[in-house]
C-alpha cells in the first residue's frame, strides 16, 4: 500500500489538493508583474469602539477574482464593504487605515461615496431587484448617472448588461415583465447585469449563491468565470469548494485578522498557517 500524500505541515492534502506541482518562483513572479487595483494598509474597522477588524495589507489585483474565507463573524464581510464605503451607512461604525484604488485614497474628502459606488458594485447574499420592470432594473442605473442620452443607447446598455449576465435569451420577451417575478437564480443575475450597466471596474459579492439551489449556483459560477477577464472580483464564500473554483486568490480571515493571502491554490494544497490547514480541512470552522 502506498503511503499517505502529506503537505509540509504533516497532514493529509486536502479535498481540494489537484495533485499538481506549484512553481512558487513563477507564481511569485506573475503576482509581482500583476496590476494592481486596491492597496489596503493596515485597515481598520471599528463598531462602536470594538474592533472588527485588525490592520490588514493586502493587494488586489485589478482583474480575476479574489475570495474571502473563513469562519462566520470572522471580518470578511466587514473587509469587503471598506471597497466601497458601505460602512459609512452603520451608525457608529468607523474605518481605519489606507484603501488606495488606482492609487487614490477612496476616503479621502474629495472623493464621493456615490460615484465611488458607482465603479464598485455590489451583489448581496439575497438577490434585490427593485420593484421594477427587467428593463428599468438594469436601466435605473445608466439613468441616474446620465450614462444613456438618447434611448437607443439605453436598449443598448440593457441587452449589452443582460447579455454579459447570461440572462439576455430567457427574458429577452419579457422586459416589461417585474425582476421580482424571476427565478431567484435569476433575480441574482438580473442584480449583477444591472451592477455591470454602469460599466464598474469593480464587482463586490457577499455570498451570491448562499440562497440558491445547485443548478442556479452553477451557472452562477459560470458567469463570475465570465468575468473574470474584464473585472475586478472580490467574493465572500463560505464555501470552500466555491472558493477553490472561482477564484485565482484566497484570503483567509480568522478573528479580525487576515492570517493568509496567496495564490487560491497555494493556500488550498500548501497552506503556510496552521490556522488556515485547519480551516480548509474541517477541523475548525
Amino acid at each position: 500500500m502506498s503511503a499517505l500524500k502529506t503537505n509540509h505541515l504533516g497532514h493529509p492534502r486536502s479535498m481540494f489538493d489537484t495533485g499538481k506541482v506549484i512553481d512558487m518562483k513563477a507564481t511569485t513572479s506573475e503576482a509581482n508583474t500583476a496590476r494592481v487595483k486596491f492597496k489596503c494598509r493596515n485597515v481598520e474597522v471599528f463598531y462602536s469602539g470594538k474592533r472588527a477588524l485588525h490592520g490588514v495589507n493586502m493587494d488586489v489585483p485589478d482583474s480575476g477574482v479574489t475570495a474571502l474565507i473563513g469562519p462566520s463573524g470572522c471580518g470578511k464581510s466587514t473587509f469587503l464593504r471598506v471597497f466601497n464605503r458601505m460602512n459609512d451607512t452603520i451608525p457608529n461604525a468607523r474605518v481605519a487605515g489606507q484603501i488606495l484604488m488606482d492609487g487614490q485614497d477612496i476616503y479621502g474628502r474629495d472623493v464621493d461615496p456615490v460615484l465611488l459606488r458607482a465603479r464598485v458594485g455590489m451583489v448581496f447574499q439575497k438577490p434585490n431587484p427593485f420593484p421594477k420592470s427587467i428593463f428599468d432594473n438594469v436601466a435605473y442605473g445608466p439613468r441616474i448617472h446620465g450614462l444613456a442620452p438618447r434611448k437607443n443607447d439605453l436598449d443598448n446598455i440593457v441587452e449589452k448588461s443582460l447579455m454579459r449576465a447570461g440572462l439576455w435569451n430567457e427574458v429577452k420577451d419579457r422586459l416589461k415583465e417585474p425582476g421580482t417575478g424571476l427565478s431567484g437564480g435569476q433575480q441574482q443575475r438580473l442584480v449583477i447585469a444591472r451592477a455591470i450597466a454602469v460599466s464598474p471596474e469593480v464587482i463586490l459579492m457577499d455570498e451570491p449563491a448562499s440562497a440558491l439551489d445547485p443548478i442556479a449556483t452553477a451557472k452562477l459560477e459560470e458567469l463570475i468565470d465570465e468575468l473574470k477577464e474584464k473585472y475586478c472580483i472580490l467574493i465572500v464564500t463560505h464555501s470552500m469548494a466555491q472558493a477553490a473554483r472561482v477564484s485565482q486568490k484566497t484570503a483567509f480571515f480568522h478573528l479580525g485578522d487576515l492570517v493568509e493571502y496567496d495564490d487560491t491554490q497555494a493556500i488550498f494544497t500548501n497552506p503556510k498557517d496552521q490556522r488556515t490547514q485547519d480551516y480548509i480541512t474541517g477541523r475548525t470552522g
